[in-house]
């Protein structure tokens, strides 16, 4: 049997509400990444495990075949970290994992951030990027120099993922979000073991920690948060946030409520953003020292993220040890208030402009 009839094999499956088991997904996506399925049945294909439902199965299997195609980074260090949302929120707000990344690389933390340009959300991680002054490369010794030297990476998805150019026009035309939604985030090219991830529906957060636990992952933080205008592919302060977590070879859940963190409420429209321009311009405020509901957005997810980077245990018998969190709130903080996320973004600029910098040329900010 061909590749593309047995496709149409699985699309028929598909359509019909039938589940695909890993294999058959691992297959379909493996077609998929090739090149071989035409817009209008990749279209239905993805329209129809939508509408039914993806299931875990088909997660992990289609994890498989994108991770089969991607361009890996080599020799990355022990403990780096990947904070990225899956997007499909449609909320509409500020880059608020992008702003996490400096805060923690100015705490020491290797971050290998994933990312891409807006496909079914307004603003990309690459879009604000570009606009800040790091434009993607696919350069791989200096992605690699970057992230050991630095302690700091951004990964544009399509110089990794190649082969998302054949799914590409199709996730856009759809516009809203997909099984691919979820891709990106597991499929960080840096193969990092400690990850936050926010996720656009609160079902996928035990799935998809399962599913990074099962693929070799050490700590993994999958997050949702329940605001009044939708879910949030992040830790909110407009509500309780979902989290499902993957530690020491087990999983568990807990809820985190936005006065665990000493932080002050705050709806999501606090936390609103625009065009690339815009959310760059609010980024930079922050890390220069602007208060206000984004500064906490940002506070609340580095908190957890250096949680799962092993930098400041906050979890206490299966649940959130509120001192404990608070402290690593502050130390978010201290990130911005002494100008160290404010360094990491110019060591990323100097890297992105002059590709034989190295972090002993610079030590600006550094504690």
């Amino acid at each position: 049997m061909t590749v593309g009839a047995d496709f149409t094999a699985l699309l028929h499956k598909a359509a019909s509400g039938q589940l695909l088991s890993s294999h058959e997904a691992e297959a379909a996506f493996h077609a998929i990444m090739a090149g071989t399925v035409d817009p209008v049945h990749l279209s239905a294909f993805l329209t129809a495990l939508k509408l039914r439902g993806e299931t875990l199965a088909e997660l992990t299997g289609a994890v498989k075949a994108v991770r089969h195609h991607m361009t890996l980074l080599p020799d990355v260090p022990a403990g780096a970290i990947d904070v990225c949302g899956t997007g499909g929120d449609g909320l509409k707000t500020l880059n608020v994992s992008t702003a996490v990344a400096f805060v923690l690389a100015g705490l020491g933390v290797p971050v290998a951030k994933h990312g891409n340009r807006a496909l079914s959300s307004a603003t990309g991680a690459t879009d604000v990027l570009e606009v800040l002054g790091i434009p993607p490369t696919d350069d791989l010794a200096l992605q690699g120099r970057r992230l050991r030297e630095d302690g700091l990476v951004f990964l544009a998805a399509p110089q990794h993922h190649p082969a998302m150019r054949h799914a590409a026009p199709v996730r856009k035309a759809l516009g809203f979000r997909t099984l691919f939604n979820l891709l990106g985030p597991l499929c960080n090219p840096a193969q990092v073991r400690h990850q936050l991830i926010g996720v656009f529906d609160g079902r996928w957060c035990e799935p998809v920690a399962k599913a990074l636990g099962a693929l070799g992952s050490l700590s993994v933080w999958v997050v949702h948060g329940a605001t009044p205008e939708g879910g949030s592919d992040e830790l909110t302060l407009a509500g309780p946030s979902q989290v499902s977590a993957w530690e020491k070879d087990a999983i568990f859940s807990f809820e985190i409520e936005p006065d665990m963190s000493g932080l002050k409420a705050a709806p999501i429209s606090a936390i609103r953003g625009g065009d690339a321009q815009t959310n760059a311009t609010a980024l930079l405020s922050l890390l220069e020292g602007a208060g206000g509901a984004y500064r906490d957005t940002v506070l609340l997810n580095a908190a957890a993220a250096l949680h799962v980077a092993g930098r400041g245990d906050i979890v206490k018998d299966g649940t959130i040890d509120v001192p404990a969190f608070r402290r690593n709130v502050g130390l978010a903080a201290e990130s911005i208030d002494r100008g160290l996320a404010r360094a990491a973004l110019e060591r990323a600029r100097l890297s992105a402009h002059s590709p034989t910098h190295s972090i002993a040329s610079t030590d600006a900010g550094r504690s």
